[in-house]
């Protein structure tokens, strides 16, 4: 029983030290977008966007779970607007609306659980024509060691692609 006892803890000290190994060679900057084309003019297809509370009729997070706990802080739409989130399955954050070039881009800092450095992010909007408009959404971070293991089992891409689908299906069907 001993040596059982003794392998056991040997085989699960070798996968975490093996997987602070990989983790230590895995980046930690992450970088994730989705883009899609909107059949509705750019000044609609921007307006909508640059309001952060309407990420939460499009944003893959807010479908994950129904009892998130939100608090915004200025108003919406505008540089310095704050939108924090807290829930048991999308953990908590923060986004700050810092920049907005009007009708073609909002950038935004988002604070993950508590993390003092920011992400960044932003929205673009490109007129394609009078009723095509070319939505890009972008995050670029860095990921602290050893969490930025999960980018093996975890494509933040997919989010983004899904947000845009998504945001695609709410404003066509206005």
């Amino acid at each position: 029983m001993k040596k059982f006892i003794k392998w056991f803890f040997g085989i699960i000290i070798a996968l975490i030290v093996l997987i602070l190994i990989v983790a230590a060679i895995l980046p930690k900057d992450f970088h994730a977008e989705g883009t899609t084309t909107i059949n509705k003019p750019n000044k609609v297809v921007f307006d909508y966007v640059k309001h952060l509370k309407n990420q939460e009729n499009y944003g893959v997070w807010f479908r994950l779970e129904d009892n998130i706990k939100k608090n915004y802080q200025g108003t919406d739409g505008t540089v310095g607007f704050i939108y924090t989130w807290k829930g048991d399955k999308v953990g908590e954050g923060k986004q700050v609306i810092t920049k907005i070039e009007e009708g073609k881009r909002i950038d935004m800092d988002l604070f993950f659980n508590n993390d003092p450095n920011a992400a960044k992010s932003y929205i673009s909007t490109e007129e394609i024509s009078a009723n095509k408009t070319k939505v890009n959404w972008v995050i670029d971070g860095k990921m602290p060691y050893p969490f930025n293991i999960m980018s093996l089992f975890y494509d933040m891409n997919k989010d983004f692609e899904q947000g845009t689908a998504n945001l695609k299906e709410v404003l066509e069907k206005q």
